[in-house]
């Protein structure tokens, strides 16, 4: 089975990447689903939807879970049964989870030109859109590092374009920095990125 990357960012948490190579049937032999996550399974209309589902199943008994232990709350947020946070993305022909026992949030998307066309959507006015609408690689780490901190915690009415700043290390844009201004209050992030094969995955957490 093709797990892709493993990273380790602390002792107490884990991401896993998996590489979608298999077909529906592949997948959908090797994993016990309940009849809640099967019915919504079977209502997806992409079958690359379907098979991102099921890899993330894999990626979940990778780490000794089963379908059963995940649940999702009435916001759509994912939770596991013992606890631990969790967070969950696909897109295309990869999928990622990070578990941990605090709150992490995670984002995988396809690197595309076309993501300069709605980098207005996305960016701050100012300095971050200035200096970012024209790098493909900038705009979709700044886009998954956005996408990484609504996951943890999705306050209703949270705009990436007006409540959400990413700043870059200067010496490495893998490393990012985030900063949420909402309601009165300023949050910090700290979050990481890493690309392959035309990809680029975000995750992070609340800055300590």
């Amino acid at each position: 089975m093709p797990l892709h990357k493993t990273i380790e960012p602390n002792p107490t948490t884990r991401i896993l990447i998996w590489h979608i190579t298999e077909s529906f049937q592949e997948l959908n032999q090797g994993i016990l689903l309940k009849e809640k996550s099967r019915e919504r399974m079977l209502g997806m209309q992409s079958e690359i939807h379907q098979r991102g589902f099921l890899s993330i199943r894999y990626l979940l008994k990778e780490l000794g879970y089963a379908d059963e232990d995940l649940s999702y709350d009435s916001n759509g947020k994912p939770y596991l049964r013992d606890g631990m946070h969790i967070s969950i993305t696909h897109s295309f022909q990869f999928a990622g989870i990070v578990v941990s026992d605090r709150a992490f949030g995670i984002d995988i998307e396809m690197q595309r030109e076309k993501i300069k066309k709605i980098a207005n959507k996305f960016l701050g006015e100012g300095k971050e859109f200035e200096e970012n609408k024209d790098d493909v690689h900038r705009l979709t780490l700044i886009w998954g590092a956005k996408e990484a901190i609504y996951k943890i915690a999705p306050p209703v009415g949270l705009s990436f374009k007006n409540h959400i700043r990413i700043h870059f290390e200067e010496a490495n844009i893998h490393k990012l920095n985030g900063k949420v201004n909402f309601k009165n209050e300023v949050t910090d992030y700290v979050l990481e990125g890493a690309e392959f094969e035309g990809f680029t995955c975000v995750y992070g957490t609340f800055a300590i």
